[in-house]
């Protein structure tokens, strides 16, 4: 990767109501199409209905009543899911190539991104070799696993909580989806930068 690196990483975070998708539902979701120097490309937000038959799950909810601002972040307004997701392909379709998923970490939000891609679309976060015209090209990014080799810290070390603010663009971590989406894609910009993956 060079200082004019092409791609384009959409940077995703989700909210749920519980550990996994399903019995379990998405309540939010928000992306930072965002380049390798941290210029913003565009954004995605939106607030998703409860799969049918799911129920969040208790001690999830439970934390959410000690955080009542995301609850309502992530339950106010809510449309229904294949509308959503049709909204979020259409969108992520009409972004510059080559481009990436990127989350922190990848194997809880891209796990949920890619559940409800492939049960409400033709769609997923990476896609196999017999699949065409997929989303994004080459695989995805763990942020998270990203700024263990940049840091050389455990993985298990690194939060929004244990790396300095200003990596995160100064952005409160409120899990609020969008919030929480723009504090990854500065903090992606910023470990490109300390990697020399692009000019400071």
């Amino acid at each position: 990767m060079s200082s004019d690196d092409p791609w384009l990483y959409v940077v995703t975070d989700v909210e749920v109501d519980g550990p996994w998708p399903g019995p379990s539902s998405m309540l939010a979701l928000a992306s930072v199409a965002v380049g390798a120097d941290g210029s913003v490309h565009d954004e995605f937000e939106a607030v998703l209905e409860p799969l049918p038959g799911a129920a969040p799950d208790p001690d999830t909810y439970a934390w959410f009543q000690t955080h009542p601002e995301a609850w309502a972040a992530a339950t106010t307004d809510p449309e229904p899911v294949p509308q959503v997701l049709d909204r979020w392909v259409s969108w992520v379709r009409g972004l510059p190539r080559p481009r990436a998923f990127a989350a922190s970490p990848i194997i809880f939000d891209g796990i949920w991104m890619d559940y409800y891609l492939r049960r409400f679309t033709r769609c997923g976060v990476v896609s196999g070799p017999y699949e065409t015209n997929p989303l994004f090209d080459h695989g995805a990014v763990c942020i998270r696993s990203y700024a263990a080799a940049v840091t050389g810290r455990p993985v298990g070390e690194i939060s929004p909580h244990t790396l300095p603010p200003e990596w995160y663009g100064d952005v409160p971590h409120s899990h609020r989806a969008i919030d929480d989406a723009r504090g990854y894609a500065a903090l992606l910009a910023e470990l490109f930068r300390r990697s020399g993956a692009v000019a400071p």
